[in-house]
């Protein structure tokens, strides 16, 4: 059976008071970014992340996906900056998770200058070369760890296209140890409109699926308006529905919608709404 999540911090900015309203909405695996007393993920004390296991196991609750910010920075800051940062958080995160104990620990890809010509990648090549073996050496470090190292396409990134996504991870080279969190509206946002399409395309990487809800401009088709996920443009259940009997996401990740606020509409208890929309997609099979 599929479980359902959201970021921590969308259920509350009160770590207690998140995991008391994910509990209620009946959410059993947690993921966790930011606004755990006060800090992101990476920043917690050793004695700050024993507090936060103490508090999740009181509740009967458990740990899926550590959603770290690493590696998300602009590659022109070189080599040994990404090495003192990134690795060195890799080392720390992983710290982290050997007392909270998730499934996943996700890095983020890196930023390179749109202004270049070329594809994304393509820069990579030519300008980072260096880029995807400290990434070897990250998923290496996670996976020697005993946790999933999951990249996910954030928006802004190098991951631009389903294209691009299939091929960075063969320059990367971790098949089987690095997996793909496909954020469908980020990619979205970076050109591709969502289709069950794209979907199969990435099939192979993927072990995560984060979802949005998003209206388009019934013009450029782009995403415009932020929405809940029964309200959505795209076909959100017939993409969750094929994930779930695919069983490549075995927990389906919600995330806050990007977009505009449209006018007249109701975004009170987006995050209840669109948990009764994602249990009646899946009920639904």
């Amino acid at each position: 059976m599929v479980k359902f999540t959201m970021l921590n911090s969308m259920a509350s900015a009160d770590f207690a008071e998140s995991l008391d309203i994910q509990q209620a909405l009946g959410i059993e695996v947690l993921d966790l970014k930011d606004s755990i007393f006060g800090k992101p993920l990476a920043d917690l004390t050793v004695s700050e992340a024993r507090q936060a296991a103490e508090m999740i196991a009181a509740r009967g609750l458990s740990v899926y996906c550590l959603s770290t910010q690493l590696f998300h920075e602009p590659a022109d800051k070189g080599k040994d900056a990404f090495v003192r940062h990134d690795l060195e958080g890799v080392d720390r995160a992983i710290a982290i998770a050997d007392i909270l104990q998730p499934v996943c620990i996700r890095l983020l890809p890196a930023i390179v200058r749109p202004e270049r010509p070329g594809g994304h990648v393509e820069q990579v090549r030519k300008h980072y070369p260096w880029l995807p073996g400290l990434y070897r050496e990250a998923v290496d470090r996670i996976a020697g760890s005993g946790y999933r190292a999951v990249m996910e396409n954030e928006y802004g990134s190098l991951l631009a296209s389903p294209e691009e996504i299939l091929e960075f991870f063969e320059l990367v080279d971790r098949p089987g140890k690095l997996h793909l969190t496909y954020d469908v509206q980020n990619l979205w946002q970076m050109g591709t409109y969502p289709s069950l399409e794209a979907y199969r395309t990435l099939r192979p990487l993927i072990s995560y699926l984060h979802v949005k809800g998003g209206q388009e401009d019934p013009v450029s088709k782009k995403l415009k308006w932020k929405s809940s996920l029964e309200d959505a443009t795209w076909p959100i259940a017939d993409i969750v529905r094929e994930a779930i009997r695919d069983g490549c996401s075995p927990v389906i990740c919600l995330n806050p919608s990007h977009g505009e606020l449209r006018d007249g509409y109701d975004y009170r208890n987006l995050e209840r709404r669109d948990f009764v929309y994602l249990r009646g997609v899946a009920s639904s099979i």
